[in-house]
């Protein structure tokens, strides 16, 4: 006998039928199809909004605001030393569009990039950056390389 697709079967008891409402009341669930009587829960349609709880102040406004949004805030895209020294080869020149080549930066925060001083640099680099750390301006440095300022 072969198998096919059209010979699938779901194993037995792992499905259940369908529950048939309002099909007379010899079902059980005759008349009023199991929604009780009258009220909004019984009309065909309705379904309850998020958070609702049968007109009582819902949590979400009864609890107080807290905190702030900064508008101000700026999000900065932070590269360390140790992913300098894995992608870029000896005396190149790391710019923010070669990061976004490189896929360490997302292209919308190529405007705001900050180099942080976490791992070891032995290769000799031209960094091009809008900040860098103590740490990392000085490790970039060290290797005989350039820290340059992006205003």
């Amino acid at each position: 006998m072969a198998i096919g697709l059209n010979k699938l079967k779901a194993p037995a008891g792992s499905t259940h039928k369908k529950k048939r409402v309002g099909r007379g009341p010899g079902s059980g669930l005759g008349k009023t199809a199991g929604r009780g009587y009258k009220g909004q829960k019984s009309r065909s349609g309705y379904s309850r909004m998020r958070g609702f709880e049968g007109g009582q102040m819902p949590l979400h406004r009864r609890l107080p605001k807290r905190g702030f949004t900064n508008i101000a805030k700026r999000e900065w895209a932070e590269v360390n030393i140790a992913d300098l020294e894995k992608l870029f080869e000896t005396g190149a020149s790391v710019t923010p569009e070669a990061l976004v080549e490189q896929g360490v930066v997302r292209k919308s925060l190529i405007k705001s990039i900050v180099v942080l001083g976490q791992g070891e640099l032995k290769k000799s680099l031209t960094v091009s950056a809008h900040r860098f750390s103590a740490s990392a301006k000085q490790k970039i440095e060290a290797a005989g390389g350039k820290a340059e300022l992006i205003s």
